[in-house]
Parts: structure tokens; sequence; C-alpha cells
């Protein structure tokens, strides 16, 4: 999957991995643990498949959300990554590195005889996510990293700032977002945002709704 990847070279059904708070974004990593035993098997088929993709996607709370039966209702948009990084433990468990390819939304569950879930899906809409970074033409990195900086002494959190501020904007951005512990229907916000002006503005007001001690309910209903 060298080169310029269109939609139409990615596959109709992957795999989906729901996992409530765990962020995957275009050109972005994510490392992963695996060890439930129905997605080790997963993990086998996928690696017998030449995209090599795993679809991540947040459950949905809302109560009103249809559920199957083997597990909870997921929200409409996720992100599928490639495997690009994995080893095995002594005991057969897998820590693995994903790299964020595009966003999905999902047409429909798919039944079949895997133990994990599987989805039909449509990358239609998300055509940027395939291509070049994204500069956030509007991004004052002085003020925001002012604001960043605040938010990481009121939660006792450190960082490597100048790895952070070499960064460039989407890479700044988009971590962050998978990063910090936001709430997974805030996440999911982060991640439906329509561009990366959109999901650095989400990112701020997050921020600064943190710093005004706001409560552990997500705002973004």
């Amino acid at each position: 999957m060298s080169g310029m990847i269109r939609p139409s070279d990615l596959p109709d059904v992957i795999p989906v991995f729901p996992l409530p708070g765990a962020l995957l974004l275009p050109r972005a990593r994510l490392p992963l643990h695996i060890f439930e035993p129905r997605y080790l098997a997963m993990l086998e088929d996928v690696l017998k498949t030449p995209e090599r993709l795993i679809g991540m996607i947040q459950p949905d709370p809302n109560p009103k959300a249809t559920a199957p039966a083997d597990g909870p209702a997921l929200q409409k948009i996720g992100c599928a990554g490639r495997l690009t990084q994995f080893s095995e433990t002594e005991d057969g468990r897998y820590f693995i590195t994903l790299s964020g390819l595009s966003r999905f939304r999902i047409q429909n569950e798919v039944d079949g005889f895997p133990p994990y879930r599987r989805a039909a899906v449509s990358w239609a809409g998300f055509e940027g996510d395939l291509g070049q970074p994204i500069a956030d033409t509007d991004f004052d990195r002085d003020r925001f990293f002012a604001l960043l900086s605040r938010y990481f002494v009121a939660k006792s959190l450190d960082t490597d700032w100048d790895t952070l501020k070499d960064a460039d904007d989407e890479m700044l951005i988009n971590s962050l977002s998978m990063l910090l512990n936001f709430d997974p229907e805030d996440k999911q916000a982060l991640l439906e945002a329509p561009s990366l002006t959109t999901r650095r503005e989400t990112l701020v007001t997050l921020i600064e709704y943190a710093l005004r001690g706001g409560d552990d309910h997500g705002m973004m209903q």
C-alpha cells in the first residue's frame, strides 16, 4: 500500500475494535496492548490481509443506540489504522502500533464466524485523510502553548516541550487530541472535526473547560 492511496483501494469490510477513549487519527500512531482471545484472533486474521487494517471505534453511550447482542452500540464514525508494528510477549500477548490511515463511516455490522466484530464501511467524505499533512493557517502557536502549559501544570503532567514545539501543526494537534485525557464523547468530537482548524478549536475549548474546573462529564453533547 505504498504511494497515493485512494478510497477505492480500501476494503469494504474491516474488523472494528471498540475501545472507549482510544482515539486514532489519520497520519498519527496509536500503540495498543492486545490480550483478549477475540482480539488475538482478529490480529491473526488481519496479518493475512494485504491492507492490514483495523478500525478503531468508540462505543456509543447513547442509551437509545441499538446495541448488538455481542457488545456495545458503536458510534458511526471511526478511524482505520494500518498495523505497522507488532511484538509478542512470552505469555502470548501482543504490543502493536496502528498508523492512522482514514476515517470511515459504518454502514452496518457484518455477521460471520469470527469472534470479533466486523463492519461494512464507507470511506466517502474522508478523502483528505489519505492526502498530504494538513496545515492550520490561523494557528497562533504561542498562544496555544501558553494555554497548554497552564493545562499541564494544573494536571501535573510532564512532556518534552522541545519535541512538541518542533511538531508540525497536524502532528501537534492530532497527538494531543489522542493523548490528553478527555471523555469518550469529547474524543469523538475531536475525531469527527471536519478540518484541522475545527479540531484545534475543539481541543482548545476542551482544555479551557478543564482549566475552569469542568466536571468529569463530557461537554460536547
